[in-house]
């Protein structure tokens, strides 16, 4: 009841005619910046289309959405003022409008970042190609689109609070002198912030890429992600190994394809000194000659140590990459073995002993 004649009290001292106006002005407000928005969403497609951009249909759907109900929103954020409104009134719905205009301006500054990270992560997208260089662009690509939309979300939580009165120094301390690295600093963990600035500096000196093999943890794997936070490197039996991005700055570890995805492997063969290393040599090379997984840089054989039992053959090879350095190895090894096994059967390692009678 109470409510009710409040609300009957507030009509009456504003007055049916004022109220009238104000909601028409409002309505035809809304009315004009859903046009205009309409219109300029329909000139960019038409545009897009017309320079013949890869920007496809779905892309220009997601970035309209917003910008329909940022032009209204801005339309009513004009016209407010206009309002044959008391003056604490008017001042409420600025606020509110207000508002609503820096939190969908943030929401379409977001889904431009990630259209624009969407398009180019296909463009430079490292599995198509072998190239180092789009390795590089791509995680960048995805470190400075998530350092951007950090940036955007601070930005527009910080604007957004200073449109209130009630919250206008905590927007404004958003903002301050120390800078947005100063808010973050202020409002975060030291651990936390420690990660972010790893990811940046991460992103900018680059030890590691997407797709680059790295060795770590005591395990062998392609990075598959990068985030500001952490890493996700894929294991060669297709396990997800979860890697904080502060570990690949503290601590050493392995990239075997930092320069070049070329590599260098072993097999070593542990023989009878009676076996001709010659004819070994000569075997290892028709091997290599008839492997499809041998880059033919680098081959060598070289009897590396010797006990009193066998002596130690190194076969040396290389190949482009760690997936056919290991089948190159395991072929070598096998051939080997085998031949070894054909064509001087006695000399497999074995223990010699003399027996003397009692």
């Amino acid at each position: 009841m109470t409510s009710h004649l409040s609300i009957e009290a507030l009509i009456d001292k504003l007055g049916g005619t004022d109220i009238v106006w104000s909601f028409g002005l409002l309505l035809l407000a809304y009315a004009v910046g859903w046009l205009a928005a309409w219109l300029v969403a329909r000139s960019i497609g038409r545009i897009v289309h017309r320079a013949k951009a890869p920007v496809d249909d779905q892309t220009l759907s997601r970035v309209s959405r917003p910008l329909r109900i940022l032009g209204p929103l801005l339309a009513v954020d004009l016209a407010v003022p206009l309002l044959p409104l008391p003056d604490g009134l008017l001042a409420t719905l600025r606020q509110m409008a207000l508002v609503a205009v820096v939190v969908v301006s943030g929401w379409l500054a977001l889904v431009v970042i990630q259209e624009v990270e969407n398009e180019l992560s296909r463009r430079y997208d490292p599995r198509a190609a072998t190239d180092p260089s789009l390795r590089a662009r791509f995680t960048q690509i995805q470190a400075f689109g998530n350092i951007s939309a950090f940036l955007v979300i601070v930005v527009t939580l910080a604007f957004a609070l200073m449109s209130v009165d009630a919250f206008r120094q905590i927007g404004a301390g958003l903002l301050a002198s120390a800078g947005i690295a100063g808010v973050v600093l202020g409002i975060a963990a030291q651990k936390s912030i420690g990660t972010i600035l790893a990811g940046i500096q991460l992103a900018v000196t680059q030890p590691i890429r997407v797709d680059d093999e790295v060795v770590i943890e005591g395990e062998t794997g392609r990075i598959e992600e990068i985030t500001l936070t952490y890493v996700v490197v894929r294991i060669w039996d297709l396990r997800r190994l979860i890697v904080p991005i502060a570990e690949f700055i503290d601590k050493p570890f392995q990239n075997w394809s930092r320069s070049s995805t070329a590599l260098l492997g072993t097999v070593e063969l542990h023989v009878d000194y009676s076996v001709p290393v010659d004819e070994i040599r000569a075997e290892f090379k028709r091997v290599l000659e008839t492997s499809t997984t041998w880059d033919r840089v680098t081959s060598r054989v070289q009897v590396t140590d010797s006990t009193d039992r066998t002596m130690l053959v190194r076969l040396l090879v290389s190949a482009k990459d760690s997936g056919s350095l290991f089948e190159l190895r395991c072929d070598v090894r096998e051939k080997l073995i085998a031949y070894v096994q054909r064509a001087h059967p006695g000399a497999l390692p074995r223990t010699r002993a003399d027996v003397h009678g009692m």
